[in-house]
């Protein structure tokens, strides 16, 4: 399975008074992940951003496994786990990345679901991911995940 995934060092503002990483970050990480994936595979849909396409997170969750602090090496990898027609749910997964080894340690896991919206001000209403961000999550797709064939709920038929 392919995932986009992004590189970061913890730094002191990132953690707390007793010095591990405060909860939040990860919810930051995650945001950061979308929006790099959206810049370097979907720039264009940043220019709709700009216009009145909104991306509403909807629901967002995380599940922590062990305890990160300033300097540790991170990659948090971004797959795709479901595409309907106006809402997008990712899953991450946060690696700790061993220096002497190499090797790499799961140490949290997250989700987030986010909804399409199109309007000015107050007033939104769900519209459809757009085709370019479509294509571009297609290579990210979750093979064990039924009904996730992406093919199909971009709106052409699966080969």
């Amino acid at each position: 399975m392919r995932s986009y995934e992004i590189s970061h060092i913890v730094g002191f503002e990132e953690t707390n008074l007793v010095g591990n990483v405060y909860f939040v970050n990860y919810f930051r990480w995650q945001g950061r992940c979308r929006e790099m994936f959206l810049v370097e595979h979907a720039p264009d849909v940043l220019d709709e951003i700009n216009r009145d396409l909104k991306l509403f997170t909807i629901k967002c969750e995380c599940e922590y496994f062990a305890e990160l602090t300033a300097f540790q090496r991170l990659t948090i990898r971004m797959t795709l786990v479901d595409l309907t027609q106006t809402q997008i749910e990712f899953a991450f997964a946060y690696l700790e990345i061993d220096d002497r080894t190499g090797t790499e340690h799961l140490v949290a896991r997250g989700r987030q679901r986010v909804a399409c919206m199109r309007g000015n001000g107050t007033r939104v209403e769900p519209t459809r991911v757009p085709e370019s961000l479509r294509r571009a999550l297609e290579p990210y797709a979750e093979p064990d995940h039924p009904g996730n064939d992406v093919r199909v709920l971009a709106g052409r038929r699966a080969d």
